[in-house]
């Protein structure tokens, strides 16, 4: 089943079902992705409201060697005493869903890493973001070992990710303060 959407020059936006045709327009997307939702059987939820200024709202995971449940005994402090603005979560691994303050999304998200890597010593590693086919070689939960080590295809990928994020960071106007201060909430050395 293929669900299609496309804003119109008039402000409108445009659903359409391909699989049986069925085609809503209306000005409120929300209410377009509703129908289309309804229509296909699936259950629709709505978007959680918008954040207080000054805030931001991300999922934090910890996915270290796929071997880290939700109910890991090292995520046990986090689940107790989750950092303010958090809620522990199960998405197959353990996850924070944060709604924390910050100048922008960067300094919320490095504050809170710091914070948890100080108060728990657990390093999140992650946004809940799906890495792409192919991003790591291997298979299985042992992904990010390379047989080349420092200098194969995983260290080139890391170089790539690098160079990506310092190049699309600029764009959106990050420096590299922002982005040393997330590097530094890690504890890399």
């Amino acid at each position: 089943m293929s669900l299609q959407f496309l804003r119109n020059a008039d402000g409108t936006v445009t659903g359409r079902n391909e699989t049986n045709g069925f085609t809503v327009t209306h000005t409120d997307e929300e209410e377009v992705k509703r129908q289309l939702f309804e229509d296909a059987g699936w259950a629709y939820t709505p978007p959680p409201p918008p954040v207080a200024p000054g805030h931001h709202r991300f999922l934090l995971v910890h996915e270290e060697d796929g071997s880290c449940g939700f109910e890991d005994e090292r995520y046990e402090g986090l689940r107790a005493r989750p950092p303010e603005g958090c809620v522990p979560a199960d998405h197959g691994h353990f996850a924070l869903e944060c709604e924390r303050p910050g100048k922008t999304l960067l300094d919320a998200v490095a504050g809170t890493v710091a914070e948890i890597r100080r108060e728990h010593g657990v390093v999140m590693n992650g946004l809940g973001v799906v890495g792409r086919p192919g991003e790591w070689p291997g298979a299985d939960t042992d992904a990010c070992v390379d047989v080349d080590g420092r200098d194969g295809d995983a260290a080139g990928r890391v170089a790539h990710l690098v160079l990506t994020t310092a190049y699309r960071s600029r764009r959106l106007g990050y420096g590299r303060k922002e982005l040393v201060r997330l590097l530094d909430a890690t504890g890399i050395e």
